[in-house]
């Protein structure tokens, strides 16, 4: 099993790519804290991981609320004592054109998606860094890399997202920690579950492998940044979109 005798914290595992994670970490034999705002959704889930076999807790908590990941940090650590993994996956959009997009969404999608992911390893540095070695993976998005119509905030969150990911590589690298981003296009989840078959159809004809990912491909690349495998895998973002951006 790749990540035997490993503890990972996956915030946003409730559904989507962070509940793919979860379980696929599980399958390699990690212990998985699932986070997630949506706390009938992600216990129901991590019980549904127990029942497998699975080593799995749930933790709810706001990630863009500092009093409830500092709540989180210090329950980890005085359970755990340290964590080998973090992925920062828990992400939401508010789409809208820019001459029509309101401030509060705008800020909303900031504080999830960008100042979440700072609270979160801000405050689990200490168990990163009680583990002697660790490794961070932020999800960072096409979005953030390329732009997208109608994603001023989200993409605004992502392309930070990336600045941060590159900054903490150097930052934590001394330390034993790896810090790298996915960047996934288009998936398969509920974020894209609401596009009409038109738009998904012209969309399609824009990836080279002509199809939507799937939760599980973005999860492939957490678990090969969570590995060892990619102990010399450092501030890369590593993009999971069929070649779309080309």
């Amino acid at each position: 099993m790749r990540l035997k005798n490993k503890t990972a914290v996956i915030t946003g595992s409730a559904n989507g790519i962070g509940l793919a994670a979860a379980k696929k970490f599980a399958q390699e034999g990690c212990k998985v804290i699932m986070a997630d705002y949506d706390e009938n959704k992600g216990a129901a889930e991590a019980e549904k991981l127990q029942e497998e076999g699975g080593d799995t807790v749930f933790y709810q908590v706001d990630v863009a609320n500092r009093e409830s990941v500092d709540n989180l940090a210090a329950w980890v650590l005085r359970d755990y004592g340290s964590i080998d993994i973090l992925i920062n996956n828990a992400g939401i959009t508010r789409d809208a054109l820019m001459a029509k997009m309101r401030e509060d969404d705008f800020q909303r999608v900031l504080d999830v998606n960008l100042t979440g992911v700072f609270h979160c390893t801000q405050a689990l540095l200490p168990a990163l860094i009680n583990s002697g070695k660790g490794k961070i993976i932020n999800t960072a998005s096409a979005s953030g890399l390329y732009g997208n119509v109608g994603q001023t905030n989200y993409a605004a969150s992502k392309a930070a997202v990336i600045g941060m990911t590159k900054t903490w590589a150097k930052e934590f690298g001394p330390k034993g920690i790896n810090v790298n981003a996915v960047a996934p296009g288009v998936i398969e989840t509920e974020m894209t579950a609401s596009i009409p078959d038109k738009v998904k159809a012209q969309m399609n004809a824009l990836i080279p492998l002509g199809k939507f990912g799937k939760p599980e491909d973005a999860a492939n690349a957490y678990l090969f940044l969570a590995s060892d495998e990619s102990d010399y895998v450092n501030g890369v973002v590593l993009q999971v979109d069929g070649g779309i951006m080309m």
